[in-house]
């Protein structure tokens, strides 16, 4: 019997991934996913804000990207904080680091200003 079949997950460009980061570390969409263990309304409201700035992500593949986000930062970090090892990084750990790390108001303002930037764009 073969396992079954698993669907690659869609590739995510650098923008959309900054604007996905960039809403989900939101002081009220943090706030929300907080608030709650069933989050999936939160995830509405990412998709939609992702829809509005012209990026298709349906609510289940922005709460997937999220969560794939989040484990790279804490694998990341755990490696970091071993004793000898070499330091690693991946994609957006400083943006992860300013939404996970707990400290709310330390979200780079680069990013704030270069989410402002692309909505002129738009």
């Amino acid at each position: 019997m073969s396992a079954p079949r698993t669907r690659p997950s869609p590739t995510w460009g650098n923008t959309e991934l900054l604007h996905l980061i960039g809403i989900w570390g939101e002081e009220a969409v943090q706030s929300q996913l907080r608030s709650s263990s069933r989050n999936y309304d939160t995830y509405g409201q990412i998709s939609r804000c992702m829809i509005e700035k012209g990026h298709d992500w349906d609510t289940l593949q922005c709460r997937v990207k999220v969560k794939e986000l989040r484990n790279a930062y804490h694998k990341t970090r755990e490696a970091n904080h071993r004793s000898g090892a070499t330091p690693m990084s991946c994609l957006f750990y400083k943006e992860l680091d300013a939404i996970l790390s707990g400290n709310p108001t330390s979200t780079p303002l680069w990013i704030l200003h270069w989410l402002a930037c692309q909505s002129r764009v738009d």
